[in-house]
């Protein structure tokens, strides 16, 4: 004697199989979509610093030492080892000097642009590349250390020890100005670097509190913040005689 099939049940189990069907073709879509989403090259490649952020090995120290690299940029490319070498050693550095006050120090103000273009462009490529990488903060995003370690060296050098303040020789190539009245020496690299290094790792309040950030926020603001107290530990190295 054959069984007999219930129709509802049937019924049930068809409309059942239809949703299970119809939620794995969702999915498989939803998948697929995230798998073909086009990657933002340009974005990921300043996030990154130029493809720092993928080296296997302390990323962010990577990062840091680009961000040194850009503090000695202005220097360099404004006026150029040839023009610095002949003004130094001919006497003939009164161009260079014609603009002394803060309000119009070439190298003052072109590493206040260099630091607010890096901030601002940093913002949005980490955002796009921690959409892209799903992450809240992606190891492989660096930009944030090159503009934490940049802004070090620009509160530490740039901010002038007033009672010591004087006109930087030119007797000697310097390895790049923040300003007229201050050199930027290795042993100011060396110390910003080390000082920025530890408040990065360490993050004192409140720079673990801004990671809760959304987006691109989350990843720069606590640098900067890890970049205020190192730039104050270096200000303070400055003025007791570094």
């Amino acid at each position: 004697m054959s069984a007999k099939t219930d129709p509802a049940a049937s019924d049930d189990s068809a409309a059942s199989s239809a949703a299970a069907s119809t939620a794995s073709s969702a999915e498989s879509s939803s998948a697929s979509s995230t798998t073909t989403q086009r990657k933002p090259r340009f974005a990921v490649f300043i996030a990154t610093a130029a493809g720092l952020g993928y080296l296997p090995k302390a990323p962010g120290t990577w990062g840091s030492l680009a961000g040194l690299a850009l503090a000695i940029l202005p220097i360099w490319a404004l006026f150029g080892l040839a023009g610095v070498d002949i003004a130094a050693k001919h006497g003939n550095d009164s161009f260079f000097l014609m603009v002394s006050h803060w309000y119009s120090d070439p190298f003052l103000w072109a590493q206040i642009i260099v630091a607010v273009l890096v901030a601002v462009i940093g913002v949005w490529s980490a955002t796009r590349a921690s959409q892209f990488w799903q992450q809240k903060d992606p190891q492989r995003v660096v930009i944030d250390e090159v503009s934490g370690q940049h802004l070090t060296l620009l509160l530490g050098c740039g901010i002038p020890i007033w009672w010591k303040s004087m006109l930087v020789s030119w007797t000697s190539i310097p390895l790049g100005l923040l300003t007229f009245r201050s050199a930027l020496s290795w042993k100011y690299l060396l110390v910003g670097f080390i000082l920025f290094r530890v408040f990065d790792i360490w993050k004192p309040f409140p720079a673990r509190q801004a990671e809760s950030l959304p987006g691109g926020w989350g990843i720069m603001t606590d640098d900067w913040i890890a970049g205020i107290y190192a730039a104050i530990g270096l200000w303070l190295a400055r003025a007791a005689g570094l």
